[in-house]
């Protein structure tokens, strides 16, 4: 009855979750834990975003050599430092199992592949599984789309060979999730006809998403004797499914039907958030889309619209995705030394996309646009190209320059329309 009753509890966020994409959020809430949300722009006030390119000494950025050798790190430590946590490196443990070396699928436009990863010597507890299908036809390496997905793998399409049926409950129990439609399904087909194969990872194999998560996930393994949640400046969830998405690459690499240099990492929400944390970190990916990452993500927060530092680190709500230090500026994010706009320069000069909806008021899809303008002078500085403008753009006209960005009509997350051009944007840029 238990089990019967979380996988319902499931279901039913699940449904709730795709609601909210497909009819968008046009009444959000107005407080949320307690705390007002704001949704007017006259009431945003007046804010200055630190200058991606004045290093911490005041001297200005001229170069890239500057910028590599100096200034990114001084950011990334910042974010480790004050927001995501620091992250523990490449385990010297760590195995791969390949447990489908290439099963043919759709029809036979596909090999699927499934591979599990296991992060320490013991490889019965911290693991987690790729599932990948890679064109049939494919002569050479091909480029990769990798979602992070918030269902299990066998959620994600119509094959009875999946392996991953599995989620966590919020009670600590992984409970089975039988293949369905809605939610997590993707239309993977779209990819493989491009020439580009398709990966998938369920973010619980590296961390359940929930404030004891800690207890069943990586960062559990990695406590110090004695304790029981991380250091202030350790890492938090996001940092946790980031470092596993790095070990992920770790596999690609090896991987000789994959390009591992061509591989664009794609969520949404605060898996939005986590894969433009990936790319800025882990500079082996190729692209990022990052789908209404939002608050904590690319969205300002010195902004004060929609969701805030405050909101989010709210001890009953997702303190436990970010570094314990990033609750210190949630009166006044100002005294933060990082914003979206650093992240999103982290990038620079791999290609970029920020997707997200003109309704999702919560994630403050202008706070994104603001933060892409803002980090463009680092894509100019190292040649690439910026987005050209600082007018918002209307919904459903995309900018796919290096750094690209894309509204559409909606709400919260990606509707199935988007991914043609999430598609384009990968041929334009891996192609």
């Amino acid at each position: 009855m238990k089990i019967k009753l979380t996988v319902a509890i499931i279901l039913i966020t699940s449904l709730l979750f795709c609601n909210s994409i497909v009819n968008g959020q046009n009444a959000p809430a107005k407080v949320v834990a307690g705390i007002p949300v704001n949704y007017n722009e006259d009431s945003v006030g007046i804010y200055k975003l630190p200058d991606p390119l004045t290093l911490l000494n005041g001297k200005k950025v001229k170069n890239a050599k500057t910028w590599y050798k100096k200034r990114r790190p001084e950011i990334v430590k910042l974010f480790e430092e004050f927001q995501y946590g620091r992250i523990p490196g490449k385990p010297s443990d760590m195995s791969f199992y390949v447990t489908d070396k290439g099963t043919p699928a759709f029809g036979g436009k596909a090999l699927r592949k499934q591979v599990t990863v296991c992060f320490t010597k013991d490889t019965s507890k911290y693991k987690m599984d790729i599932l990948m299908y890679i064109p049939v036809n494919a002569m050479k390496p091909v480029p990769l789309f990798l979602n992070l997905s918030f269902t299990a793998n066998a959620s994600v399409t119509d094959d009875t060979g999946i392996k991953g049926r599995y989620v966590w409950g919020r009670d600590g129990v992984r409970v089975p999730v039988k293949p369905m439609g809605g939610f997590g399904r993707m239309d993977i087909d779209q990819f493989l006809s491009e020439g580009i194969g398709f990966a998938n990872i369920y973010y619980g194999d590296i961390e359940p998403d929930f404030a004891e998560g800690v207890k069943y996930g990586i960062r559990g393994y990695y406590l110090k004797p004695g304790s029981t949640y991380p250091a202030p400046d350790e890492w938090g969830a996001i940092s946790a499914w980031s470092w596993g998405l790095s070990r992920a690459m770790d596999y690609f690499e090896t991987d000789p039907q994959i390009d591992a240099g061509r591989v664009a990492l794609f969520g949404v929400s605060r898996l939005g958030k986590t894969v433009l944390w990936t790319g800025a970190r882990d500079t082996r990916f190729g692209m990022v889309i990052a789908s209404c990452g939002g608050e904590g993500g690319a969205a300002i927060s010195r902004r004060w619209y929609g969701e805030t530092i405050d909101h989010m680190t709210h001890p009953t709500r997702y303190f436990y995705q970010f570094a314990g230090n990033w609750r210190n500026f949630k009166d006044d994010p100002s005294d933060s030394p990082v914003d979206g706009h650093m992240l999103v320069a982290l990038m620079a000069p791999r290609p970029l996309l920020l997707q997200t909806g003109d309704t999702d008021y919560w994630s403050d899809p202008k706070g994104e646009f603001i933060a892409a303008v803002a980090g463009g002078p680092v894509y100019e500085l190292l040649g690439k190209k910026s987005l050209g403008t600082d007018v918002l753009p209307q919904a459903g006209v995309p900018i796919l320059n290096d750094l690209g960005y894309f509204m559409h009509a909606g709400g919260h997350g990606a509707m199935p329309a988007d991914y043609k051009v999430f598609i384009d944007f990968m041929k334009m840029h891996f192609f």
